[in-house]
């Protein structure tokens, strides 16, 4: 299947790895050309140059700290200036681990600035392009979370649901004009992420992280942790000319772990 995607511009938060950089590659290797963002541009470089010429040529990165609103402004000036991009995956990381009465106020407000306040902002500035070229694709990965809450995981399960109402908002006023707005939800998907999630259950319980993580899998239908891969196919078709009617939903890429419909 033809996704459509040669010779669009896509910009990924995120992207020095796990999730982010499994999207960049996959939206890269569909044809996009691909602006990867993410504190580490070492780290995002590491991963370009072990990528086929033909496609590392149409990656880029970038450096964005999305806890700071300069670099979130310098980042959308340095994109504007190229005009815009046609595909925003917008991508926070996880925050640390907490009850949800454990944590201080300071904590929730920097957390909101990094993995909500800071996307909206940089979607809205970068949105204008994508509205007068009438067509655009704006994704966010956030988590299962969103649909079951995960213990322990207070600030991730909170500020997810802010960008889930902005995303249902903002996909109604942007659908006439050609632009779809999706989130992705990844469940266990194995990433560095993931493996700091079950450390940090195996040292609260006294357990090994291979027992965590043997018990998690075993929570899972499909049995076992998905891969970068399979979750950054799923974005690439949200992103693609395939996609064009679908908006304001929130696709599960979990192997059926959350058992509601």
């Amino acid at each position: 299947m033809d996704l459509g995607l040669t010779g669009k511009r896509a910009l990924v938060l995120g992207s020095s790895r796990g999730l982010g950089a499994a999207v960049a590659r996959t939206l890269a290797r569909e044809g996009a050309t691909v602006i990867a963002a993410a504190r580490s541009v070492q780290d995002t470089k590491a991963w370009i140059a072990a990528e086929a010429p033909d496609v590392a040529v149409r990656l880029s990165a970038h450096v964005l700290d999305l806890s700071d609103r300069a670099s979130v402004d310098a980042l959308a000036d340095a994109v504007l200036a190229q005009a815009g991009v046609d595909i925003l995956v917008n991508n926070s990381g996880g925050p640390p681990p907490g009850a949800a009465a454990e944590i201080a106020l300071d904590l929730w407000q920097t957390q909101f600035a990094a993995m909500a306040g800071h996307l909206f902002h940089l979607s809205g500035r970068l949105l204008p392009p994508m509205l007068a070229r009438g067509w655009g694709r704006i994704i966010t990965i956030a988590s299962s979370g969103i649909e079951q809450p995960i213990p322990n995981l207070a600030l991730s399960n909170g500020l997810r649901m802010a960008v889930l109402g902005w995303s249902k908002t903002l996909a109604a006023e942007v659908a006439p004009k050609g632009v779809t707005v999706n989130l992705v939800l990844p469940g266990r998907i194995h990433t560095d992420r993931v493996d700091q999630l079950d450390q940090a259950t195996a040292t609260k319980q006294g357990k090994s992280r291979d027992d965590v993580a043997k018990a998690s899998q075993a929570a899972i239908p499909m049995g076992r942790y998905g891969r970068p891969e399979e979750f950054a196919d799923a974005v690439a078709f949200l992103a693609s000319e395939r996609a064009g009617y679908i908006t304001g939903t929130k696709l599960r890429v979990d192997g059926g772990m959350i058992r509601g419909v």
